[in-house]
């Protein structure tokens, strides 16, 4: 699906409500249905399909009429089958019953549910990557078999294309900075597998790949509506019509500001959760808010270094709720220590963490205010609290401090706007400070120097910056 090393967190539901959502769907329930109405005299061919003459009794069992009623019971059907919901009892014969993992659906957990509702997913996922039966007819041999090369089409090809979509969707969806739960523009999702990063104006040739990929996904995202993983609003016929009638006179104006007509697609939280498991099942990296509760403090401030704001906020917050605030704030101070390179950054985490935490951790605080690495920001928490007797950092902290927190600030965010504002206010407080910064035995002081040397707006600054920057690296020996 993605190529990414490593995706934004994503918030799920909890399995119990997932699983309800899973049996609500409307393929997946009319697929049980149809495994509890099987019987002795229910008939299948040899690929496990519905005989002919066994569809209209299927359908009406669903509930289902009209022209379409044969063929949503025999999909229904082929989920039951796929999922192992029914099982073939007899091949030559035909004959089929209940599976034992049917029972599941009631009596066992919201995660034998999940796994079943998943293999259905994947059932209709394979469904959705080929292409309508009735392009097949040209490439189809007389004994029926599909013959692909005849076909311009490609069966690996399409299912690349598919997975790619859903990744990007998945990304959108869980990106703190995207679209969240809101849906999302037919035309953006195929442009995003189509256009080129580095292309400014698309070219006619690129607009055509888009609306053409477009259409497929219209077509996809339609039959992935009813195993619950989008809700799907799909592209206005009036839309096609319009293009059609083009061809033979002037068209109907369309009002391309409202993009709706062209399609929307949002994930649900079950779709997010059936996702997440592809991903996972990949061996891609999807981490989900609530991972990391039951694991150390040390494995809380490293995991979170790479969350967004509002996640790592909502992962310690849940973190935090499982354990007394004066133990945690003793882990999580002892997690922060270090010189490695990710330290800075832990220790910021392990503040945001501490600023969750009620007075009761005060102790832990006062516990390592004689800390070189951690007495700084046991300063800050004190008096931002009201604590009395607090102690005056040294000089030589409050410098120390700096540069952690400068060094912590560049590893979550590079070369930001945010950052960029805070060292201008620190070389206006500090007409002084890259004289005193570049003695800081801080193991980031060049590189923080440095990145100040090019963040800075003003070249006399910079210039400063840069210097100071080249004495640090030569006290260091590097």
């Amino acid at each position: 699906m993605s190529d990414s090393s490593s995706l934004p967190p994503v918030r799920l539901h909890s399995e119990a409500e997932l699983a309800r959502d899973a049996l609500a769907t409307p393929l997946f329930s009319r697929a049980a249905r149809l495994a509890r109405w099987a019987g002795p005299d229910t008939r299948v061919g040899v690929g496990g399909e519905l005989e002919e003459e066994q569809l209209p009794g299927a359908a009406e069992a669903l509930g289902l009429a009209g022209d379409d009623a044969a063929a949503l019971a025999s999909e229904a059907w082929r989920v039951a089958v796929d999922t192992g919901l029914v099982a073939i009892v007899d091949e030559e014969e035909g004959t089929v019953a209940a599976a034992p993992d049917l029972a599941l659906l009631t009596s066992g957990s919201p995660h034998d549910v999940l796994g079943l509702w998943l293999g259905a997913l994947e059932t209709v996922l394979a469904d959705a990557s080929v292409p309508d039966l009735d392009d097949l007819g040209d490439a189809m041999d007389e004994d029926g078999t599909i013959d692909f090369s005849e076909l311009d089409w490609d069966l690996e090809a399409e299912a690349e294309f598919l997975d790619g979509v859903l990744g990007n969707l998945y990304l959108l969806t869980v990106n703190e900075e995207g679209p969240g739960d809101r849906p999302v523009p037919l035309p953006a999702l195929a442009a995003s597998m189509i256009v080129p990063d580095d292309m400014g104006e698309p070219t006619n040739d690129v607009l055509e790949q888009v609306s053409d990929a477009m259409m497929r996904l219209d077509d996809q995202f339609r039959l992935l509506e009813p195993i619950g993983l989008v809700e799907f609003r799909p592209v206005d016929e009036a839309l096609m019509a319009d293009a059609e009638d083009a061809a033979d006179g002037p068209a109907a104006p369309v009002d391309d500001t409202d993009v709706s007509r062209y399609g929307m697609v949002r994930l649900t939280p079950l779709g997010l959760y059936g996702l997440r498991a592809r991903l996972l099942e990949a061996g891609i990296s999807a981490p989900a808010v609530g991972d990391l509760v039951d694991k150390g403090a040390d494995a809380l401030l490293d995991g979170t270094s790479t969350f967004p704001p509002m996640a790592a906020q909502a992962e310690t917050e849940q973190w935090l709720a499982r354990r007394e605030p004066l133990t945690a704030a003793r882990e999580l101070l002892a997690a922060a220590r270090g010189g490695d390179k990710g330290a800075p950054l832990r220790r910021l985490r392990c503040q945001q963490a501490l600023s969750l935490v009620g007075t009761e951790a005060e102790p832990a605080l006062r516990e390592v205010l004689d800390d070189a690495e951690l007495g700084g920001l046991a300063r800050v928490w004190l008096v931002e609290r009201g604590a009395a007797d607090v102690p005056a950092p040294p000089e030589s902290m409050v410098f120390w401090l700096t540069i952690d927190t400068v060094a912590a600030q560049l590893a979550a965010e590079g070369n930001s706007t945010e950052l960029q504002a805070l060292v201008e206010g620190l070389a206006q407080q500090h007409s002084g400070f890259f004289a005193t910064a570049w003695r800081v035995d801080h193991p980031a002081t060049p590189d923080v120097l440095e990145a100040m040397g090019r963040l800075h707006p003003d070249k006399k600054v910079a210039k400063a910056a840069r210097k100071a920057a080249f004495k640090a690296r030569s006290q260091q020996g590097g």
